[in-house]
């Protein structure tokens, strides 16, 4: 069990306080308890702890405030006079938000290190991967696996004992719109932000189809391995893409403003 200093420590570890990574409890509170023999700060130590946040000042203060003069908002969407620039802002606004929130995050694992605890990663190349449910286990990793083991499960758990039981695909769409939408939800109690998460609810709806439809001919694609590299790329870039698009959501406070981009970027309105 915790003690009050050690609830009262996991809750507000400067750090990750104000947004993540979040931290479990019982893992936590093992770097805690043994703060006695690893407080000492020893030369190793500075360095990756120093690194770290060295790294992720240059993300967040160089990359990312660089980035910021061209990303997409409110102002500069309306002003966009081409669907080519629209994209550009877009693009900007995509690689913006992930070196300034990787950077922050990079900031308090270095200084997590510093202080004697070891923090979870929350990100590993997220833009980089070939389909949304690996995004999603690679973006924001800790607020993720904090609403798939308070959301998503306890949730299809409890479809799952209703007299009428939906069909387990239904199941999955109403347990992946409530997880979304509450992760949508965390970021701000807002329509973008409520349509952002029901935009990637219905993405990870759509690739688990899809999953389950090619399952035995993805399998057959381990003996060409070419084909497998190209189909790998192929699913690299409609992720990327179909993340980008739900960033519109994201970026923009206005959904009537958001829907006129969104079309906008296919040359529509």
């Amino acid at each position: 069990a915790l003690s009050l200093r050690e609830h009262m420590t996991y809750v507000i570890l400067f750090p990750a306080f104000t947004a993540g990574p979040i931290d479990r409890a019982e893992r936590f509170v093992k770097d805690d308890r043994a703060l006695p023999e690893t407080a000492l700060l020893t030369a190793p130590r500075i360095a990756l702890g120093g690194g770290r946040i060295a790294l992720g000042l240059f993300k967040k203060f160089v990359i990312a405030d660089s980035l910021a003069l061209l990303a997409l908002n409110a102002a500069n969407a309306e002003q966009a006079t081409s669907t080519f620039g629209l994209w550009l802002l877009l693009y900007a606004y995509a690689f913006r938000l992930y070196f300034d929130f990787s950077g922050y995050t990079d900031i308090a694992l270095g200084i997590g290190i510093l202080y004697g605890v070891t923090l979870p990663e929350n990100f590993d190349r997220p833009y980089l991967k070939p389909n949304l449910t690996a995004f999603w286990q690679s973006w924001h990793i800790t607020l993720g696996n904090w609403a798939r083991f308070y959301v998503f499960s306890p949730f299809s758990r409890w479809l799952l004992t209703r007299p009428l039981r939906p069909s387990p695909l239904l199941i999955v769409l109403l347990a992946q719109l409530a997880t979304m939408i509450v992760i949508g939800l965390w970021h701000g109690f807002t329509l973008t932000f409520l349509l952002w998460g029901i935009w990637h609810a219905l993405g990870l709806f759509a690739h688990k189809v899809w999953t389950d439809r090619t399952r035995k001919w993805y399998a057959g694609l381990k003996d060409r391995p070419r084909r497998k590299q190209a189909w790998t790329i192929v699913g690299m870039l409609l992720t990327f893409h179909f993340v980008l698009l739900g960033w519109v959501w994201f970026a923009l406070p206005d959904a009537g403003l958001a829907a006129r981009t969104f079309l906008r970027l296919f040359g529509l309105g």
